[in-house]
C-alpha cells in the first residue's frame, strides 16, 4: 500500500514533517509571544479522582500506599488519600504551539509546589506562551530553538497547585537525521541475566519512608537519598505512563476519531510502513522508526515521565509529612528502551527559607548504565521538626 494521493496532498506521508527554521517563522513566533494557549485538546484528567491517582501512580511505578490506600491514607497528615505532587501531569502534560514541521525534545523543567492534590479535586491547567531563545549552534542538529510554556495549575478554589516552566528544543529533523550515526550506540543494551536478576531484587528492595517521619533535625548535608531505580525500559512502561493520563499533546486516539484529526492536521502524523498505519508525532516514545526519524536510535522515554521518577525518588525519601516544594532538571540524553535509570540525590543545604519552612536542598541525579547523568536537577523540600506541634 502507498500513500493516497490525498494524503500526499495533505502532506502526511512515511516521514515526519521536515520544517526550516524561515524568518517568517521566527517572526510569527515572537508575535505569539505572551498568548494564552488552548488545552481542550491535551486535558486527560479534569478530576483527581481516586482511580485517576491510583492509574497515575502505577503508571510511574510508585507504589507509595499514601497514593493508593484508602485505610492507610486516612492515618495520615492528610487523612486521606492525595495524589503524588507529579499528577499534575496526568491533567494536562503540555500542549504544542507552532514551530511547523520541526522536530522537539524536552530540554528542562522548573517546577514549584504550592499545595496538595486531594481525592475529588478539579484542576484546571492554563498555558502561556513565554518565547524563545535563538537560534543557536547545536551538535545534535546544527541549530536549534529553545522555548519556554509556563503551566499553571488551579484547584476548584481557584487555588494555584503548582506552576511548571516546559522548555523544549526545536530542531530539523533532516539536520538530526544526518548526524544519527554519530551518536550509534549499543542497543538494546546487552544485560546478563546476573545483571537483570540484580537490578530487579534493587528494585524489589525499595521501600518508601513512609509514615515515619524524616525530621529536620536529623538530616546533614552530605546525606544521600536512597537510590530509586527504573527499567529496563520497556514498551508497556511507556504504555502505562500513556494509559495513566500523562503526556500525550494532544490526547492519543484511534480509528475514525485519529484519521479526521490527521486529514485536519497533517502534521501531527506520518504512515508507518511496517504496518500501513498512521502514527503520530508522539510515536517516538514507542515505535523505533519514528523515533529514527526524530533522529534518535531506538524508541525513548517521555522528558517529563523521567520528572516523575524524580519526584518519586524524592517523595519516597521524604516520607509522608516531608513537602515536595520545587524541583528542577535537565534532560541530558536519551533514555531508550532496554536502559535503566537510577536516580538519587544528596543534600547540600539546609535552612529556613523565606516562607519559614525547614527545608534541605538537594542535587539529584539520574544515571543510565553508560554512566550518563540523564537528569541532573536540584530540588526543595520541606520536612517536620522534631517537637514541631
Amino acid at each position: 500500500m502507498t500513500t493516497t494521493e490525498t494524503e500526499k496532498n495533505a502532506g502526511i506521508g512515511k516521514e515526519l514533517a521536515t520544517g526550516r527554521f524561515t524568518d517568517e517563522m521566527l517572526d510569527g513566533m515572537r508575535a505569539l509571544i505572551g498568548t494564552e494557549l488552548r488545552t481542550d485538546a491535551c486535558v486527560n484528567n479534569e478530576y483527581a479522582t481516586r482511580l485517576a491517582i491510583l492509574r497515575f501512580a502505577e503508571g510511574i511505578g510508585d507504589d507509595n500506599p499514601l497514593w493508593a490506600d484508602e485505610e492507610y491514607a486516612a492515618k495520615g497528615p492528610f487523612g486521606e488519600i492525595v495524589a503524588p505532587p507529579s499528577f499534575i501531569f496526568a491533567c494536562l502534560g503540555s500542549v504544542q504551539v507552532g514551530w511547523r514541521g520541526l522536530g522537539g525534545f524536552h530540554a528542562e523543567t522548573d517546577m514549584t509546589f504550592h499545595r496538595p492534590i486531594h481525592v475529588g479535586d478539579k484542576i484546571t491547567a492554563r498555558v502561556y506562551f513565554d518565547g524563545f531563545d535563538g537560534p543557536d549552534a547545536s551538535k545534535f542538529a546544527g541549530r536549534r530553538i529553545k522555548d519556554y510554556l509556563r503551566q499553571e495549575y488551579w484547584n476548584q478554589n481557584d487555588e494555584l497547585v503548582a506552576s511548571f516552566i516546559c522548555s523544549r528544543v526545536r530542531f530539523e529533523r533532516t539536520e538530526a537525521q544526518a548526524r544519527r550515526k554519530s551518536r550509534e550506540i549499543e542497543l538494546p543494551h546487552p544485560w546478563t541475566g546476573e545483571q537483570l536478576e540484580q537490578i530487579e531484587e534493587d528494585i524489589l528492595a525499595e521501600k518508601p519512608r513512609g509514615a515515619e517521619p524524616r525530621y529536620w533535625e536529623e538530616v546533614a548535608v552530605g546525606d544521600e537519598m536512597d537510590v530509586i531505580t527504573k527499567g529496563p525500559i520497556g514498551l508497556t512502561d511507556e504504555i502505562a505512563y500513556i494509559a495513566a493520563g500523562a503526556a500525550p499533546i494532544p490526547r492519543l486516539s484511534a480509528h475514525g476519531v485519529a484519521l479526521r484529526r490527521y486529514r485536519k492536521h497533517p502534521r501531527w502524523a506520518f504512515r508507518d510502513p511496517g504496518t500501513n498505519a498512521l502514527e503520530p508525532v508522539y510515536s517516538v516514545h514507542y515505535n523505533d522508526y519514528a523515533a529514527k526519524l526524530q533522529g534518535a536510535q531506538l524508541a525513548y522515554d517521555v522528558g517529563i515521565q523521567r520528572t516523575c521518577w524524580q519526584i518519586h525518588s524524592l517523595t519516597h525519601w521524604a516520607g509522608d509529612t516531608g513537602t515536595l516544594k520545587a524541583v528542577h532538571g535537565q534532560y541530558r540524553a536519551h533514555v531508550y528502551l532496554s536502559d535503566v535509570v537510577r536516580l538519587g540525590g544528596r543534600v547540600v543545604a539546609k535552612e529556613i527559607d523565606q516562607d519559614g519552612d525547614p527545608v534541605v536542598r538537594l542535587e539529584t541525579w539520574a544515571w543510565n548504565q553508560r554512566e550518563q547523568n540523564v537528569m541532573p536537577g536540584t530540588a526543595v523540600v520541606a520536612l517536620p521538626r522534631r517537637g514541631a506541634a
